[in-house]
């Protein structure tokens, strides 16, 4: 059965504060780029080509290619917080990195607002050089860098930019990851109340 695109951006996640990151997201709690439709879905919703871009070029070549970038913006990045250079994916990531993202240029819509468009239908290798980028300015950015957290909950493996006021948050997700450890703090307390 095909998965429609409504029903699969639902299911992505783009709120861990990059869309490198977001990217890391998909494979939590279980493979979210399982199909050409989710990978259209997750490549509008993410916003690296604007509303309404026709994504009919997208195919089990382009759904190889982004699982290939997750996985060494993954070695990447969860490397750098553990302080264990990932050199190879490094490497990886900078050579992809190289290719030319689509330009974007503005036009008048038909109520005369100016909204981006591209002036030509977006290639592959752009959109994963455009992510590529991004994750290397992420990491070469030491504001930005010193804000990368490793949700805390359990068994999640999500990385987010912690944007919170002072800095302290804990969980990819207070709805999700914080809401599961608030839940088993009760059950705990709850239980040494009730020895």
């Amino acid at each position: 059965m095909a998965t429609d695109t409504a029903t699969a951006s639902y299911e992505l996640r783009f709120d861990s504060g990059r869309t490198c990151l977001d990217l890391l997201a998909t494979t939590h709690p279980e493979e979210r780029l399982d199909s050409v439709e989710r990978l259209r879905a997750w490549i509008a919703g993410t916003g690296l080509v604007p509303v309404g871009t026709p994504l009919a070029e997208v195919d089990a070549g382009w759904l190889s290619a982004f699982r290939e970038l997750r996985f060494h913006v993954g070695e990447l990045v969860r490397g750098e917080l553990a302080g264990k250079p990932a050199d190879g994916a490094l490497a990886w990531v900078n050579a992809v990195a190289r290719g030319a993202p689509p330009a974007p240029c503005a036009v008048r819509s038909e109520d005369g607002a100016l909204v981006r468009r591209l002036r030509a239908l977006p290639r592959r290798e752009e959109l994963l050089a455009a992510v590529a980028r991004e994750t290397l300015e992420l990491l070469t950015d030491p504001e930005a860098r010193a804000r990368l957290r490793q949700c805390e909950g359990d068994s999640c493996p999500i990385v987010y930019l912690d944007t919170s006021r002072g800095r302290r948050r804990r969980w990819c997700s207070s709805e999700v990851c914080g809401n599961r450890e608030r839940v088993a703090r009760h059950r705990r307390r709850a239980a040494l109340a009730r020895a």
